[in-house]
């Protein structure tokens, strides 16, 4: 058994998040909340997946400064392996400003800081064939891109890649994303990002992507669809087998905050596939661990314990984890 399960490569951000009464295109709003959140997408779908016991490292650039400690520091207090963290000296770390709404509505303005000072001589290729699964997510910059690329091609054909491509790189549409996706075990994306990566409705986006070499396809639903009188969380499909999951959020209090909640449901499919769970089960677990890390603001403050998982997928299906 490899060493490690899973390692993730993407930007590495401080998140800058302030609740806003509304999201504005002019005008005020009053600021009703703020927070410094450790972020990045990989990065959160790593720390999550390490929170539930899973052995895992990164692979990612901060600056030589507090926020970059602060990345470090929460990595490590949950056992992700920064070993392979590069520290830029006397770089900024990359950091988010994020206004959020309690209608769940984001604006994301992002200063890429180290993350664009990562380079091939950055990554150590022996280190990412130790493991099960390589989940990549985006950089600002079309360089870090190419690098990324650059070493999919290298990797052994025994490391599954996980893909969550965000908005930044659904916007550059599928040609570009072609030679990562040929090579994609399991791609993550929202209902947004899959229609403006493929220009389809998400069922017939899906099976574009799935066209292009993706193996299986997951997709949060964002306010979700309506599906035989029940509103449908997200949808997953591996070609064969598909399947929805239902949104059973209502009743909950209200969402605090949506950062990260789709990097969360990406860690709790993974750890579904990690643990050998079928198509429906890796849902279950995606769409139950989104729930926890929307009650929080940050994209990690309300991420669960296995034990926290155990019980609550206990209380949803009636039967143990």
């Amino acid at each position: 058994m490899s060493s490690l399960e899973i390692i993730g490569f993407g930007a590495m951000n401080i998140d800058r998040l302030y609740l806003v009464e509304r999201i504005l295109t002019d005008g005020e709003a009053p600021i009703k909340g703020f927070t410094l959140s450790p972020g990045g997408s990989a990065a959160n779908t790593v720390y999550g997946l390490a929170k539930l016991g899973m052995a895992t490292g990164f692979i990612g650039t901060v600056g030589s400064d507090d926020p970059g400690q602060m990345l470090l520091r929460d990595f490590e207090s949950v056992g992700v392996d920064s070993s392979r963290i590069k520290v830029k000296p006397k770089a900024e770390t990359g950091s988010v400003l994020c206004l959020t709404d309690h209608l769940g509505r984001r604006a994301l303005y992002v200063s890429p800081g180290a993350n664009r000072l990562l380079t091939a001589q950055d990554i150590d290729l022996d280190y990412l064939n130790q493991a099960n699964i390589l989940h990549l997510s985006s950089f600002i910059d079309q360089k870090q891109l190419e690098i990324q690329q650059s070493v999919v091609d290298e990797l052994s054909p025994s490391v599954k890649i996980s893909f969550a491509p965000g908005e930044i790189y659904a916007a550059k549409g599928l040609p570009a994303l072609a030679p990562l996706m040929k090579r994609t075990y399991i791609l993550f994306l929202n209902r947004h990002e899959l229609e403006e990566l493929t220009h389809e409705g998400f069922e017939k986006g899906v099976q574009r992507c799935l066209e292009q070499g993706c193996q299986m396809v997951a997709v949060t639903l964002g306010k979700g669809v309506i599906r035989q009188g029940k509103t449908m969380a997200c949808y997953l499909s591996d070609g064969e087998q598909e399947c929805m999951i239902e949104d059973e959020s209502s009743g909950e209090r209200r969402v605090m905050d949506t950062t990260g909640a789709g990097d969360t449901f990406a860690a709790g499919v993974l750890y579904g596939l990690l643990n050998e769970r079928d198509l429906r089960e890796c849902g279950l677990l995606g769409e139950i661990m989104a729930r926890f890390c929307i009650r929080e603001m940050g994209a990690r403050a309300g991420l669960p314990s296995l034990g926290e998982l155990a019980q609550s997928y206990q209380e949803r299906v009636g039967r143990p984890m």
